[in-house]
């Protein structure tokens, strides 16, 4: 499998770097949420780093909300290697892309984590996502500082 280091430096927030789409259409659904692939985006925050995303689910079924992370302002050195598989998935050339991580929130003594080894690949032009498993030794759930 190729690999394929996403740079993420080319986008136009000015603290992170990193634009973030007003909606995300996954070209699969996450595992555990079938019936999701679009997706609404809120930034939760005035610097462009964390964000909500709403399911726009398919008639019938229960919106569902996950929080999403621009990983760099967190994980200075994150930058793994996405397979060629999952660039081609989104259709936009590497150099373009970015990378969003999801977020589980603290719960009581636990601290907020990050999954850093299943990033979600975005072409921040039109919104194409997948989520992406690394090869590489990055953990699931890595604390937020």
């Amino acid at each position: 499998m190729t690999q394929t280091t996403v740079m993420t430096n080319h986008a136009t927030h000015p603290f992170t770097g990193v634009h973030v789409p007003t909606t995300l259409h996954l070209r699969e659904p996450l595992p555990g949420l079938p019936g999701h692939t679009e997706f609404d985006v809120t930034s939760l925050d005035d610097i462009g780093v964390l964000h909500a995303i709403r399911s726009v689910p398919a008639a019938g079924a229960q919106p569902v909300r996950l929080f999403v992370v621009v990983p760099q302002p967190f994980f200075p050195d994150y930058a793994p290697a996405v397979s060629a598989e999952a660039v081609a998935a989104v259709g936009a050339p590497a150099e373009r892309l970015v990378l969003l991580v999801v977020v589980h929130p603290a719960d009581g003594p636990h601290p907020a984590t990050a999954n850093l080894l299943a990033p979600l690949v975005v072409d921040p032009v039109t919104g194409a996502a997948v989520q992406s498993v690394v090869d590489e030794d990055w953990p699931l759930r890595a604390p937020l500082a």
